[in-house]
């Protein structure tokens, strides 16, 4: 994960270059996780409005809520078109297109094998030993590949999406990226000179950082931070996949206590044991740095590393042994020689 080193609080931070910019700085929870909207300029409500915002998206997308859009399509007839909201589509629009483009490696239609691990409800509740989540029963029938997004049908005329037997979506970590994107961009528009939105380390920026016109941040990993410092961006995204943050222990009938997590191999249904331990991607947006850092999470080192420079993006990647490799262009971001993976 990564966290942004600007801090509103501080008289001038280090290498500030406009000491009298004003921000405004609002903490909260939503999505299941910690958020922090950071505004230069405009109306002194801005901050606000764009929480109000990220609940009312957490309301349309969160599959622990029983009357979201999302838990509405999930639970609706296989085979019959739910006409949803603009947002909505859009994002469920963009996992199908995630999943095309990253050769399945992203898959949104995961919720079914994420619910059979025990992530049944908030993470708080299955982190805690004592939930109906960590002692879920054992699987009635073995894990298997994902479904994947093949058959799922958008109707962008009526906004209506279509689920297929066997599909049910779980807009996680992209929902998180694209609301961040939505909501840096209502700022702006608002009359924002510059924002950052970070949802848990999912970080979108847009306008001239306050880092002689560029943004800056730190690496909550030991040894990126080690390593590289900090990583300097302009107007873009970063968005991080670790397994160390949602990671529980899972009482299995059959197999007994067994250490999960939320990132899942397409290919397999369960966990990913990918031999990585961390990836953090810089984007141009938020929720496409999000569908790259997981897609090569899943992958591995070596054909995540690939995978990232087709995709024309730059990034780093942690294995579990400590060992890290970076796209050509990610050291000289954080102010070191350059070194490719």
């Amino acid at each position: 994960m990564v966290t942004t080193k600007l801090n509103p609080d501080e008289v001038v931070p280090t290498g500030v270059t406009d000491e009298a910019a004003i921000w405004t700085d609002r903490t909260f929870r939503v999505m299941g996780t910690e958020a922090r909207v950071m505004v230069l300029g405009g109306s002194d409500n801005l901050a606000e409005g764009a929480e109000a915002a990220l609940h009312r998206l957490e309301a349309l997308w969160s599959r622990f809520r029983e009357d979201s859009e999302l838990t509405l399509l999930n639970r609706t007839e296989r085979g019959r078109p739910v006409r949803v909201s603009e947002s909505t589509f859009s994002v469920i629009s963009r996992a199908v297109d995630a999943w095309q483009r990253t050769g399945g490696r992203f898959d949104p239609t995961g919720l079914d094998a994420m619910m059979a691990l025990g992530y049944d409800r908030d993470f708080a509740s299955v982190r805690d030993g004592s939930s109906r989540a960590a002692r879920h029963p054992a699987r009635t029938t073995p894990p298997s590949a994902l479904p994947g997004c093949a058959d799922i049908i958008l109707d962008s005329m009526v906004h209506a999406v279509t689920l297929p037997a066997g599909v049910s979506l779980d807009l996680g970590g992209i929902g998180k990226g694209y609301a961040a994107d939505l909501t840096a961009a209502e700022l702006m528009a608002a009359g924002a000179e510059a924002v950052c939105v970070n949802l848990g380390g999912d970080l979108r920026v847009m306008g001239q950082g306050p880092y002689n016109d560029a943004w800056e941040a730190g690496f909550d990993d030991p040894v990126l931070a080690a390593e590289f410092g900090r990583v300097r961006f302009a107007s873009g995204a970063v968005a991080t996949s670790t397994r160390s943050r949602r990671q529980w222990q899972r009482v299995d009938a059959t197999r007994g206590a067994e250490s999960v997590h939320h990132l899942l191999d397409p290919t397999t249904g369960v966990s990913a044991a990918s031999g990585l331990a961390t990836v953090t991607v810089v984007a141009g947006v938020a929720w496409w740095a999000e569908v790259l850092a997981k897609a090569a999470f899943v992958a591995g080192q070596a054909a995540g590393a690939s995978l990232l420079r087709s995709m024309g993006v730059e990034g780093v990647l942690v294995a579990d042994d400590g060992t890290v490799c970076t796209t050509s262009g990610f050291p000289a971001m954080c102010g070191r020689d350059t070194r490719s993976s």
